[in-house]
């Protein structure tokens, strides 16, 4: 018997967490939608000094006080299309420069829909804590207006007590600003930073490609062990134009710059995809769901091309027969690699169980929770009914910290001993 102790604490969809959203898909334009652009451009440069600057009060006035830095925002907005507006030859004031970015943003409730599928890390920095506390990182899909998805992030701590506290919301909350593009990068890698002085918690990362239209979904987020021996945060989630799906990577090394890039291959077609956190016999390892229905072990050189893998496990039991993929990142045990799977049975009801793989050899699999961990049974109301869901979770001492979506509405957390977990497996 595996028996969860649920955290008091639950986030929920708050549709009073907005930002300017900086990227518009203007940035990218062609044809008709750039002649668009360019006349808007026109338009806003033939106005007089005097109209620009009432206009421009108008808007610091109207949202200044609820944004973080936002003439900042504006400014780098503006570079950002510039070349796309056809207005070479013109040296521009700096209130015209803002008006035009002004133009070209939007304020945005990220997080008004729902706020579910989380994973967890550990936080870059440990520093200043007390013995047996561990810093934590979130991140969640935050799905607002349109029904469109973003990456948003939340840190905390947890004691040795099984004690969990989040830190506040900063009172603003800021998109992850576009760089400009780098020379030894592809060009299908997009570069972002996050605003300075802003924190982390506050961070959103919105769509900026057409293959991301309509959202980032589900990041399983991980730290990765290098060859040199030094992290890396690497995710893989889903990228939905609103028409068609691919995986791609979001990388860091610090939390403040990011990259996100196609997984090319086979492999980068589907979904759930989730990468153990270092290497094994040279190779990059992941764990997917190729068919929709079972999952695969993969196999690569590189962390950014994945083809096809070997079947690895089939649903067996009622509560998992329609399908079943991973729930993040393997986790690295003694006993071997702990991967939390979710399951799909009668009703659509999810549910997530756990599996333990051969530490050497990942393709074994050592045992399988016959029964569910957590089941929707008991978590059934919300934007998606019984719906369970997790991203990812992590060790903490002798637990797993299990942070979870409940109906795709809201996320809550939970603690699990290791041992009644490979207790329960069969």
């Amino acid at each position: 018997m595996v028996h969860l102790v649920q955290d008091e604490l639950r986030l929920h969809a708050d549709p009073t967490r907005v930002v300017v959203r900086p990227f518009h898909l203007a940035w990218q334009a062609s044809g008709p939608d750039l002649e668009r652009v360019q006349r808007l451009a026109r338009e806003i440069v033939t106005l007089d000094t005097r109209t620009v600057r009432a206009e421009l009060s108008v808007v610091l006035r109207d949202f200044a006080d609820r944004h973080w830095q936002i003439e900042k925002v504006f400014e780098d907005r503006f570079e950002q299309i510039e070349p796309k507006l056809g207005l070479e030859g013109l040296t521009l004031k700096r209130e015209m420069r803002l008006l035009i970015g002004a133009y070209f943003c939007h304020e945005y409730s990220y997080a008004a829909a729902a706020l579910m599928n989380p994973s967890v890390v550990r936080h870059p920095d440990q520093t200043g804590l007390e013995e047996g506390c561990i810093r934590i990182l979130l991140s969640l899909r935050a799905v607002g207006e349109g029904h469109i998805s973003t990456i948003a992030f939340r840190e905390g701590i947890i004691t040795c007590d099984r004690e969990l506290t989040l830190l506040p919301q900063p009172a603003f909350a800021t998109a992850a600003m576009l760089g400009p593009h780098r020379d030894d990068k592809p060009d299908d890698v997009v570069s972002l930073y996050r605003q300075k002085d802003s924190t982390l918690s506050g961070t959103v990362i919105f769509p900026i490609t057409e293959a991301q239209r309509n959202g980032l979904e589900d990041l399983r987020l991980l730290e990765f062990e290098r060859d040199s021996g030094k992290s890396e945060w690497i995710g893989t989630y889903t990228a939905y134009s609103g028409r068609d799906i691919r995986s791609e990577l979001l990388r860091t090394r610090d939390f403040r710059d990011f990259t996100l890039s196609p997984i090319k291959g086979k492999a980068g077609r589907n979904k759930g995809m989730a990468l153990f956190p270092r290497k094994i016999d040279g190779q990059f390892c992941m764990i997917g769901r190729q068919d929709g229905k079972n999952l695969y072990l993969l196999r690569s050189d590189t962390v950014d091309q994945w083809e096809d893998g070997e079947l690895l496990l089939e649903p067996r039991f009622p509560w998992e027969l329609i399908q079943i993929g991973n729930c993040g990142a393997p986790i690295e045990l003694d006993e071997g690699w702990l991967v939390l799977t979710h399951g799909v049975g009668a009703m659509r009801k999810y549910a997530i169980g756990a599996v333990l793989l051969d530490k050497d050899d990942p393709s074994k699999v050592i045992g399988r929770t016959p029964n569910p961990i957590l089941s929707a049974a008991d978590e059934d109301e919300g934007y998606v009914p019984n719906v369970v869901y997790t991203c990812g979770a992590i060790r903490v001492g002798d637990d797993i910290f299990l942070p979870y979506g409940v109906a795709d509405s809201s996320v809550c957390f939970a603690f699990v001993a290791i041992k009644e977990i490979l207790a329960a497996m069969a």
